[in-house]
C-alpha cells in the first residue's frame, strides 16, 4: 500500500500551526479571576483578593466574590482580613532588627532576657498521669522559639477561652511554668508560645512595648496603614466575613473568629498577640513581602540587613525533620512565606522575583475553596515570574 505524503511546504506550515497552538494553549489566563470565579460559582469560596508584585511595583490586584454573602457585598481591593499566623513572620522580622543592631543573638538563651525560664525542665517520660522531668541538654534559645524547635507547647492552659485575653508578660510567664515537650532542637512543634516568647524578649531588650515597636519600627516605616491588632470602626466595616463549608459541603456558612475577643476594637480587654493577632490588607501585606524580596529595603529605606532576611528565609529545622521552617517563616522550594488560620497566605519567591498575597476568610480545612490559592499561585508564576533554572 502506498501513502501520499504532503508537500514539504505543507508539512512546515502544519508544524508551525501546531507549535502556535501549543504556545496559545500554554499561555496563562489574562486575569486571575478567570480561574478563581468557578470556585465562587460553586460556593466553595466566598471571595478573595489576589495580589502579585515584584520588588518594585504591584503587578496585579484582583478581587472575586463577596466580603459578605448575605448582603451581597462585593469583595474590595482594600478589604481587611484577620491574617492570624501571618503575624509570626512580622514578629520575627522585628526581632531580627535587634539582631542587626547587636542587641541580641539568635543563639542566646531565652533565660538571659527572661529569668523566669531559668530551671525549665523537659518531659523525660510519661506514664498515664505521671510525668518524669529532667534537665534539658541546653536551655531554649532565641533561634529555637522563632523556629518552633524549643519544645514549648502550642499555648498554655490559661490562654482560654481566647488567645488574646492575657498581657504578653503574663502569657509568657505561664509558658515558663510548663515543662518542655521535648529536647530543644530534636523536634518541630508549631508553637504560638514560642513566637510570643520572642516578642516578650523584644520588649525587654528594646524597652518598648511589643505593639509600639511593631508600629514605629515596621508598620510606619513600610507604610502599612491598615495593619493593626485593633481595627477601628472604619476598618471593621471593611473586614471580610469568615465562612466555612456547611455539613453537606455544598455551601458556605458564616462564623466568627473564635480565637479573639469581641468587639475587635476593644483596646482594654484585648491584648496584642504576636503569634496571630494582626489584621491587614493585601496591599499592606505585600509591602512587607516586597521589603523582604528586595533584601531588606523598600522605597529606599533599609529595614533589615540582607543577612537578616537570609536567616528568616533559610531552613533552621534539622534536615532529619520533615518540617522545613526558617525564623517565623515556612520555607519551601518556591521561596518562603506563611499562611493564617482563616486560609490567608503570602509567599516571597526570590528565584522568580515574585510576591504573591492571597486574602480570604475561610475555615474548615481541608475544603474545596482551599485549592484556589494553589491555582492562583501557579497562574501568577506562569504569567509574571522570571524563568527558574532547573
Amino acid at each position: 500500500m502506498k501513502y501520499l505524503l504532503p508537500p514539504a511546504s505543507f508539512v512546515s506550515l502544519l508544524a508551525l500551526a501546531l507549535l502556535n497552538f501549543n504556545v496559545v494553549a500554554a499561555e496563562p489566563a489574562a486575569k486571575a479571576a478567570v480561574i478563581l470565579q468557578p470556585f465562587v460559582d460553586r460556593h466553595a469560596l466566598a471571595g478573595a483578593v489576589a495580589l502579585v508584585a515584584s520588588g518594585e511595583k504591584l503587578l496585579s490586584v484582583e478581587t472575586v466574590g463577596f466580603a459578605d454573602i448575605k448582603s451581597q457585598k462585593p469583595m474590595a481591593e482594600n478589604a481587611l482580613f484577620w491574617i492570624a499566623s501571618q503575624s509570626k513572620p512580622m514578629t520575627a522580622a522585628a526581632v531580627m532588627m535587634l539582631v542587626d543592631e547587636g542587641k541580641l543573638s539568635l543563639d542566646d538563651a531565652v533565660e538571659k532576657y527572661l529569668p523566669e525560664f531559668k530551671g525549665q525542665m523537659v518531659i523525660a517520660e510519661k506514664d498515664g498521669e505521671h510525668v518524669l522531668l529532667k534537665k534539658p541538654k541546653h536551655p531554649i534559645t532565641v533561634r529555637n522559639v522563632l523556629a518552633h524547635t524549643s519544645g514549648l507547647a502550642f499555648k498554655s492552659g490559661v490562654e482560654e477561652p481566647t488567645l488574646d485575653n492575657l498581657s504578653l508578660r503574663l502569657a509568657v510567664r505561664s509558658y515558663a511554668m510548663m515543662p518542655l515537650q521535648f529536647e530543644p532542637d530534636s523536634k518541630f512543634l508549631y508553637s504560638n508560645a514560642g513566637i510570643n516568647t520572642a516578642a516578650r524578649i523584644l520588649e525587654v531588650v528594646s524597652g518598648m512595648s511589643y505593639e509600639a515597636f511593631m508600629q514605629k519600627r515596621l508598620f510606619d516605616v513600610l507604610g502599612m496603614k491598615d495593619t493593626t491588632f485593633w481595627p477601628n470602626d472604619e476598618q471593621v466595616s471593611r473586614l471580610a466575613k469568615s465562612y466555612r463549608p456547611t455539613a453537606d459541603k455544598l455551601n458556605l456558612e458564616e462564623f466568627k473568629i473564635s480565637q479573639l475577643i469581641y468587639p475587635l476594637t476593644d483596646r482594654v480587654n484585648r491584648y496584642p498577640m504576636p503569634a496571630g493577632g494582626l489584621f491587614s490588607t493585601a496591599q499592606d501585606t505585600a509591602r512587607f513581602c516586597q521589603m523582604l524580596l528586595n533584601g531588606g529595603t523598600l522605597d529606599g529605606k533599609r529595614v533589615l540587613s540582607e543577612a537578616a532576611v537570609k536567616q528568616l528565609g533559610t531552613r533552621q529545622t534539622a534536615a532529619t525533620l520533615k518540617d522545613s521552617y526558617g525564623l517565623g517563616f515556612s520555607v519551601n522550594q518556591g521561596g518562603f512565606g506563611h499562611g493564617g488560620a482563616h486560609a490567608t497566605g503570602m509567599n516571597i519567591d526570590p528565584a522568580r522575583g515574585l510576591v504573591t498575597v492571597w486574602m480570604v476568610q475561610h475555615g474548615g480545612f481541608p475544603f474545596d475553596g482551599g485549592k484556589a490559592q494553589g491555582e492562583f499561585k501557579k497562574w501568577a508564576e506562569e504569567k509574571f515570574g522570571k524563568p527558574v533554572a532547573k
